[in-house]
């Protein structure tokens, strides 16, 4: 059975897969390299950033500030 799954490669040339698999022996594999950005990456960038920028917007300050758009938002 052929079976497609989603791996990054790096400049280096490194092969990541994006989820773990099972198999029973080791298999041969073709790889098709993309033009674009793979969306694991994006997602990493968002979720790092996410730490960091909490920071700042998880201040009570912040939160009264935006609390128009949130009670816009329920109406």
């Amino acid at each position: 059975m052929i079976q497609t799954i989603e791996a990054v490669v790096d400049p280096d040339g490194n092969i990541r897969l994006t989820e773990p698999i099972k198999l029973s022996t080791s298999r041969r594999a073709l790889v098709t390299i993309l033009d674009e950005v793979p969306a694991t990456q994006a997602s990493e960038t968002a979720l790092m950033s996410e730490a960091v920028l909490a920071e700042d917007w998880l201040q009570p300050e912040e939160e009264a500030a935006w609390l128009h758009l949130q009670q816009m938002q329920s109406s």
